[in-house]
């Protein structure tokens, strides 16, 4: 018997352009999460198809999540990239987790509900799955740890059902294997073969809205590029959305309290402390009672000085898309190695031949 290897798993969907919200939602994590834990980050290309089985450019679309990850910092030789589709472990163990999940829990998920709206009976099978995917995607790597933002905390509360559910039907099979190992959730210990896999949270999630309208999040299908900012646009390009964000007349408060109701102030104050790393309220202490004509520039300089060298680097990448692909195949055969081994214990524990 011996322990589960402390292990970081998470995935960026390859559909349409990744913007500031999606680097400081997750990007700027993953690479710091680098320096403390054995990472895997993945394209989940499968993932990619649940609500649009036909793409426009999926290849293009898989390459810039990974140069988006490579441009921001993550090391691909100290850690693992790759995208999904190439492991088939993924496929398969989300296969025998949706005969462990149950229907009542996918018809709960919340993100299947918005998603499908009112024409739910026409969604994709994929769709309602995904969850058990998300669980598949988690698991092959028997990870311990998931970093998570407010929209995923249900899919990982999944995950931990599905695994405990998984360790409770094969308890006996998976001890007589030699498989079981100590398993932590929450105060309880016990044994089993997956882990109860820990949501990583650090610190308040940093909500991201439009540039042009505050009340919506900001969005890579949004028809208007002046509501995001892209991790692609240049310096010039960032600067200029900064100063065209929407706004109101009166002048920044000095305390939080003065944002309410003011969705525009708060929202470029919040994008301007994440990028700085800095609570809000140190912002509106240090820019309280100034108009927006003084903190809009300090905003674009704070967001070029950050994003133009990642843009930069994003497009050095993309105009090597050989480079790209070794890192993909590189990562896709160490990732392999892991699924593997998952998906040889899991087939006996089921009890399936195999060679």
């Amino acid at each position: 018997m011996s322990d589960i290897t402390p292990r970081v798993f998470s995935g960026v969907q390859p559909t349409g352009n990744l913007h500031l919200g999606n680097y400081l939602g997750a990007i700027r994590k993953f690479v710091a999460l680098q320096e403390s834990h054995a990472c895997l980050y993945c394209v989940v290309d499968l993932h990619a198809i649940t609500a649009q089985l036909v793409q426009d450019d999926l290849p293009g679309q898989i390459r810039s999540i990974t140069a988006a990850f490579l441009a921001a910092g993550i090391d691909p030789k100290k850690h693992i990239v790759f995208n999904q589709s190439r492991v088939s472990g993924h496929a398969e163990l989300a296969w025998i987790f949706n005969c462990v999940a149950r229907i009542g829990w996918m018809n709960r998920m919340t993100q299947f509900k918005e998603k499908a709206g009112k024409d739910r009976e026409n969604a994709s099978l994929g769709l309602l799955a995904y969850p058990s995917l998300m669980a598949a995607d988690i698991l092959l790597y028997r990870a311990t740890h998931v970093p998570v933002g407010d929209d995923q905390k249900q899919h990982l509360e999944l995950t931990r059902d599905i695994a405990a559910k998984f360790n409770f039907d094969f308890a006996e099979r998976i001890e007589a294997a030699g498989l079981a190992v100590p398993i932590t959730a929450g105060e309880e210990s016990t044994e089993g073969y997956f882990p109860i896999t820990e949501p990583l949270i650090e610190g308040p999630a940093t909500r991201i809205m439009s540039l042009k309208d505050g009340a919506k999040k900001m969005s890579k299908s949004d028809p208007s590029d002046l509501s995001r900012i892209n991790l692609t646009d240049d310096a010039d390009a960032i600067a200029r959305k900064i100063r065209k964000a929407k706004t109101d007349p009166d002048a920044l408060p000095s305390e939080l309290d003065g944002l309410k109701e003011r969705p525009e102030a708060d929202n470029l104050v919040g994008i301007f402390a994440a990028l700085a790393e800095r609570p809000k309220a140190d912002v509106l202490a240090e820019y309280g009672g100034r108009q927006f004509s003084e903190f809009k520039p300090a905003l674009a300089d704070l967001a070029v000085g950050i994003l133009a060298p990642i843009s930069a680097e994003m497009r050095r990448y993309l105009a090597d898309p050989s480079h790209i692909d070794a890192v993909l195949k590189d990562g896709a055969e160490r990732a392999g190695a892991i699924a593997d081994a998952t998906m040889k214990d899991v087939k006996d524990i089921v009890g399936f031949l195999r060679d």
